[in-house]
């Protein structure tokens, strides 16, 4: 079972309605400011909660309430002296925060220095970040990592948090900023949208909806864009974006869990323990050459594949072909296909899911004489009945001592084998 999370955002996403719906899903304002205060920036805001109703429907609101110094001259200055991607960067290694909020938190700045500087021109480090901008931007960018962290959100094997967001309204009209009226979506927004390639559409409603620090969060941690994965739901939190539109401006965050690998879930039915959903994806092949094949292969398990296989079939005008079939986890989809198209000459994917029951599993390492050989065991049954199914060396340990000691790769696989029916033995 792998803890996942969606963002749901049909009235756009921003910083403080990323914190308003963590804050939702029981992420408590406590832990929130007791950290960022590490950040050393205390005297300068006030994290505030309450539940505001948005077209008859209630959420949480988190205001960033920021304090202004107007009798403490030092403090004024060093407000509208603003601050630079470096300084951030050091503020947040500083500040012991937990290892994961702390990686994320320097990502997404990264990704919106790396935006802001390519809409300006310049280099990542050199991009200012306005005086009023650079708190509110700590507190939302910061705070949104470490409930993430606090709300235990799986990771990926990049370290990503395994979260996912709805198409991104673009709003329209325009907006005040520093350097007079700009049109919507922002420059910066629409940089970080290019460069994931993320879906949008218009939701007919001019406005600013998604914000450069909300659209950095959602394009730096989130693996995917678009419909929701397979997840089963467990809590919705609902954060209050700050003016009321003509829908409820309302970003939803689902948590909840998916199938993953490791998946031992029960089904509806209650009655088989290891069904998990995977994804199948198909494509005939009649014009590669077959050597192609092979690294087809290899980069697809490379991109998360459980299973590759090809079948020799015939095909229109009598041509030779193969049928190559991945099977693969839904959250490893995207990338799999990916590797189809780039790598062989196919011009269409089929796609199904199915449901594949597996039995329970784990690898025991075995001592042989000839060195150390992990074991497959697979059982059927619950810990009251297990009944051991499947029993398998793995290949490449044992190939492995074949080769070094020059045996039968059937001896080193019975020797193994041997070696584990021994510890069962009373």
């Amino acid at each position: 079972m792998s803890k996942i999370a969606y963002l749901q955002c049909p009235t756009g996403i921003s910083g403080d309605m990323c914190l308003g719906a963590l804050v939702s899903l029981g992420v408590p304002l406590e832990y929130l400011t007791e950290k960022l205060n590490n950040l050393g920036i205390a005297p300068e805001y006030k994290l505030r909660v309450e539940l505001v109703q948005r077209n008859g429907q209630q959420a949480t609101k988190v205001h960033v309430d920021l304090v202004e110094h107007d009798h403490d001259h030092h403090h004024h200055h060093e407000h509208h002296h603003g601050r630079h991607l470096p300084e951030i960067e050091r503020m947040i290694l500083q500040a012991g925060l937990p290892s994961r909020a702390e990686a994320w938190s320097l990502a997404v700045f990264r990704q919106l220095a790396v935006a802001e500087g390519a809409v300006h021109g310049i280099a990542p480090e050199k991009v200012h970040f306005h005086e009023v901008g650079a708190v509110d931007a700590i507190v939302d960018i910061v705070g949104t990592c470490l409930g993430l962290d606090w709300l235990g959100i799986d990771n990926d094997a990049a370290g990503l948090p395994l979260l996912y967001c709805s198409a991104f309204p673009t709003g329209g009209g325009t907006v005040r900023a520093a350097h007079g009226q700009m049109a919507v979506p922002v420059p910066a927004v629409l940089k970080l949208w290019e460069m994931r390639n993320c879906p949008v559409y218009s939701n007919g409603i001019d406005r600013e909806l998604v914000t450069p620090t909300g659209a950095a969060i959602a394009t730096t941690l989130a693996k995917g864009f678009g419909a929701t994965p397979p997840i089963t739901i467990k809590q919705i939190g609902l954060g209050a974006g700050t003016i009321n539109l003509p829908i409820p401006n309302i970003l939803r965050l689902w948590l909840g869990e998916s199938a993953s690998s490791q998946s031992n879930f029960m089904d509806s039915a209650g009655t088989s323990p290891n069904l998990e959903t995977i994804s199948v994806l198909e494509t005939q092949i009649d014009d590669l050459n077959p050597q192609a094949i092979g690294y087809v292969f290899e980069a697809l398990f490379v991109a998360g594949a459980v299973d590759v296989f090809t079948q020799p079939i015939g095909m229109k005008k009598s041509r030779p072909g193969i049928l190559l079939t991945v099977i693969c986890h839904p959250e490893n989809f995207s990338d799999c296909e990916a590797v189809l198209f780039r790598e062989t000459t196919t011009l269409g994917i089929r796609r199904t899911t199915q449901q594949r029951n597996i039995l329970a599993r784990e690898i025991q390492p075995i001592e042989t004489k000839y060195g150390t050989v992990r074991i497959k065991v697979a059982w059927q049954g619950q810990s009251s009945d297990k009944r051991i199914a499947n029993v398998q060396p793995e290949y490449e340990d044992c190939a492995e001592l074949a080769r070094k000691y020059n045996l039968p790769w059937r001896e080193i696989h019975q020797m193994a084998l041997h070696s584990w029916q021994s510890t069962l033995e009373p």
